[in-house]
């Protein structure tokens, strides 16, 4: 009879501790979904900011050319205009992740093939280089903020 009762304790002792640990899973588990939930909806969060400051970073850059431009600096403004449409075509060049939707892009297209006479003004250091950059500015403004981000 004693081997029968040890037995009968031996196989509560690991049933109980079955017990314990898939309470202690289940517990584990709670903690640990809203916690993924909540990461993974500021990660969403920082991705939405840091593109937003992506297109802000590129329309200053195209802004401080254009001072650049009005302050007789055509050399500065130049590498700044060169600078804008070097991280415009990467950005829209991008089939993944990139920071503008296809109506933004298309927008965006038409301002890259005003690339090389842009810079070949602000090279020649010709007067209507800063009309020609606010005028891209402004289209670019106009872009960007007519049709928001994903």
């Amino acid at each position: 009879m004693s081997e029968e009762r040890a037995e009968t304790v031996t196989d509560d002792r690991g049933r109980r501790w079955l017990i314990y640990a898939a309470i202690l899973s289940l517990v584990f588990l709670l903690g640990f979904i809203p916690t993924c939930m909540l990461a993974r909806r500021r990660g969403i969060e920082r991705d939405t900011a840091q593109a937003a400051l992506r297109i802000s970073n590129m329309q200053n850059s195209l802004g401080n050319a254009m001072v650049d431009a009005r302050a007789g600096n055509y050399e500065l403004a130049r590498q700044g205009t060169s600078d804008f449409f070097t991280k415009l075509g990467a950005e829209v060049d991008q089939e993944r992740n990139s920071i503008f939707n296809s109506a933004q892009e298309t927008k965006l297209r038409s301002l890259l093939e005003e690339r090389d006479a842009t810079i070949t003004l602000l090279a020649r250091s010709d007067p209507y280089s800063p009309d020609h950059l606010t005028k891209l500015y402004n289209q670019y403004r106009e872009a960007v903020l007519s049709t928001p981000a994903p």
